[in-house]
């Protein structure tokens, strides 16, 4: 009995290695299989499809802003060659129904005028006709192509009235913009296009300011250290169209008094802000030698437009310091629209995506 006993134990172990072999794996897949599925459908049970925009506007943790970044990823500068303007013939005005808001406009800077106070001056501008963006056939450069139309201020103040009501009880923004097309607006919707310059001096200082609470637009507010608008009258010689790159030279020597021997400049996006309609042209300018004292000291002794800047902060030049900065709670509501981008895309540009991304989610955490 015992020869049979080991026998029979022998035949077990090895019908068990058999079974073992050929039966093991397929079983363990078998269960990997049901158990994957079983919490698929658990969890399917819980999760909902998600759909978003492909169009959003740019975001920083509890930071949202109304400025789309249209073209341009700070990585890789926008070459001034690439860039075309085209001036179109006839001026854009008001619907005929909404006339008469030009007329109060106009109105109401004749009675400031009379009372001794500031008229509002209506000055020659631009308004954005269309946009368009390609890519050269074998560098795959961006070729940007703008479309202008000459208007004025005041059509810019009377479009600017979005949500006013009109007689059918519909809106400006109801009637002719659609969220999910926000590169479609007519062009006396969009009369606004100006520059706005991210400036770092020379000790790795980047310049941020404050908005005079005298200004019309955004007074008050935290914007970038250079910003102007297009103007027809200084921007256009004769019939040419403007060129970008000297929109923002004269903002720096207007703003900041420098000239254009004392720093770098590059172009590196076109951001519309959504919201009121206004397209923005982002730079960044590397000061060569000024630091940010010599900076501060050369503003002591005079600048052209002073009375637009109440206040210069001078912030290192740190994505992490920078992130921080713009989340500061007295800061996070009070920014202009397309500054917090423009601060970004410069980050970028000197440091890289992955990097500024990394402290920029750091910061958000800190909160």
């Amino acid at each position: 009995m015992g020869g049979i006993d080991v026998v029979n134990g022998v035949a077990g172990a090895v019908i068990g290695m058999l079974v073992a072999v050929l039966f093991q794996q397929p079983l363990q897949d078998a269960w990997f299989r049901l158990r994957r599925r079983w919490f698929g459908a658990v969890r399917s049970r819980w999760t909902k499809e998600v759909s978003s925009p492909s169009w959003s506007t740019f975001s920083l943790g509890p930071l949202r802003t109304t400025a789309l970044i249209v073209e341009g990823d700070g990585e890789t500068p926008i070459p001034a060659e690439g860039v075309h303007i085209q001036v179109l013939d006839g001026e854009t005005g008001l619907p005929a129904e909404i006339a008469h808001w030009w007329e109060e406009i106009e109105a109401e800077s004749a009675r400031l005028q009379e009372e001794g106070r500031t008229p509002i001056w209506n000055g020659p501008r631009y308004a954005v006709e269309s946009f368009a963006v390609s890519r050269t056939p074998t560098e795959e450069q961006p070729e940007v192509r703008l479309r202008l139309r000459p208007t004025d201020y005041y059509t810019f103040l009377a479009a600017q009235q979005l949500d006013r009501r009109l007689p059918d009880g519909s809106t400006l923004r109801s009637r002719h913009l659609d969220p999910d097309r926000p590169l479609d607006a007519p062009a006396f919707l969009q009369c606004s296009l100006g520059v706005n310059v991210a400036v770092v001096t020379a000790d790795d200082m980047l310049v941020v300011t404050r908005r005079s609470n005298r200004v019309r637009t955004g007074p008050g507010i935290w914007n970038s250290s250079v910003n102007e608008g297009l103007s027809r009258h200084i921007d256009s010689a004769g019939r040419s169209a403007p060129v970008l790159h000297a929109v923002a030279r004269r903002g720096m020597r207007e703003e900041l008094a420098l000239e254009p021997h004392e720093y770098s400049l590059e172009l590196l996006a076109f951001v519309l802000d959504v919201e009121r309609r206004q397209w923005a042209v982002h730079f960044y300018a590397r000061l060569n030698e000024l630091t940010h004292q010599g900076l501060q000291d050369r503003l002591s002794r005079g600048v052209a437009d002073r009375w637009e800047q109440e206040t210069i902060d001078y912030v290192p030049f740190r994505a992490a310091t920078v992130a921080g900065y713009l989340l500061h709670p007295d800061r996070i509501h009070h920014w202009a629209p397309v500054a917090p981008a423009l601060f970004h895309l410069a980050l970028v540009h000197v440091y890289g995506r992955a990097a500024v991304e990394r402290a920029e989610a750091q910061a958000v955490r800190r909160l």
